[in-house]
């Protein structure tokens, strides 16, 4: 029986996988590792299957045929074997110690046979460019070091988003919700986190700084120039999320709330990268994603309207769209992402 599976897309990563399953790799049988070589072009393959050879008991290597980040997942997701499931980019890493402190939490839930469907650790922004770290942590948002529900979280700040990066969820519940991710699409890592949600019932909130996000390569997915020119695929993803549920039919008014956030964190990035490409094209496109909304979820909308993000919005002038672009500037500079 394995505990934890790791998936670790990998496209064209060989100059850098090294690095992430380096991390992985601290002597414990109860972890899985499976290298998902997604058709790449380089000697990612090689030196998965060397891995794969070096340590046959954890880790496995994959190859697939070309299909994006997302469809490596659900590839990792078939043949996971592990009772939970996590995802660690090639390009990112994880701290050690903190890894071996989540397999002890997960082996102490599984041997006491507690239930618990998600996992929460920090995350850490390792910005190259600017030589900075930071740390986004859940303290005030969540109870630490014990088990709880929906109805016992606190009030999320605008940064204490549950990303992929902070999240391990049981493999059940991937599965219980039918977890399938597009093809051919960046940023469906948003998906990979909204769709389980309303399958989860107990959560554990844990202070260790698990996952290193590497930030700084210039054809890296979160650069903001490479979201401006993939912001059609950004836009679909959003999509999704708006039809994935109607956030209003969900009974836990705290589970609903966060779903909502959610939402408006997906309009938000949207919306800050249209403005910033500031193109009649892009400007367009904005209106037609706000239309979307509207139009499928009138109740959602509400909500999102009600938002900073909403009330900017709804300013139709210069002052909106500078009120709104100050506050994405502020943001970048103080947690250094893209």
């Amino acid at each position: 029986m394995k505990i934890l599976t790791v998936v670790v897309p990998c496209y064209n990563s060989a100059a850098y996988m090294n690095r992430a399953i380096e991390s992985l790799l601290i002597g414990n049988n109860d972890l899985e590792i499976l290298i998902v070589d997604d058709g790449s072009k380089d000697n990612t393959l090689v030196i998965a299957e060397e891995y794969e050879k070096k340590y046959p008991n954890i880790v496995r290597a994959i190859h697939k045929e070309n299909g994006g980040h997302g469809d490596a997942v659900n590839t990792g997701l078939k043949y996971s074997k592990g009772i939970y499931f996590k995802v660690l980019d090639s390009d990112d890493w994880f701290d050690r110690n903190s890894l071996e402190k989540v397999l002890d939490i997960l082996k102490d839930m599984i041997i006491n046979s507690k239930s618990l469907d998600m996992l929460i650790t920090n995350y850490v922004y390792e910005n190259m460019n600017i030589q900075k770290s930071k740390i986004i942590n859940y303290k005030g948002a969540m109870p630490e070091d014990e088990i709880f529900t929906w109805n016992e979280l606190g009030h999320f700040k605008s940064s204490q988003n549950i990303l992929m990066h902070s999240v391990i969820y049981r493999t059940e519940v991937l599965k219980n919700c039918k977890l399938e991710l597009p093809k051919h699409t960046f940023y469906v890592d948003n998906i990979f986190v909204y769709k389980p949600l309303p399958y989860v019932n107990t959560m554990y909130y844990t202070n260790v700084d698990l996952y290193r996000y590497f930030i700084g390569r210039e054809d890296q997915s979160v650069n903001e120039k490479v979201m401006i020119g993939r912001i059609d695929q950004q836009i679909n993803v959003t999509k999704i999320i708006i039809d994935a549920y109607d956030p209003g039919v969900i009974k836990c008014k705290k589970l609903r709330k966060y779903m909502v956030k959610y939402v408006v964190m997906m309009m938000t990035i949207s919306t800050v990268l249209l403005l910033k490409d500031n193109t009649e094209k892009s400007l367009n496109k904005k209106e037609e994603l706000w239309y979307y909304l509207n139009s499928k979820n009138k109740r959602l909308y509400k909500e999102v309207n009600r938002s900073f993000l909403g009330i900017c919005i709804q300013i139709k002038s210069l002052l909106g769209r500078k009120i709104i672009l100050m506050g994405y500037s502020l943001s970048r500079k103080v947690f250094g992402f893209n």
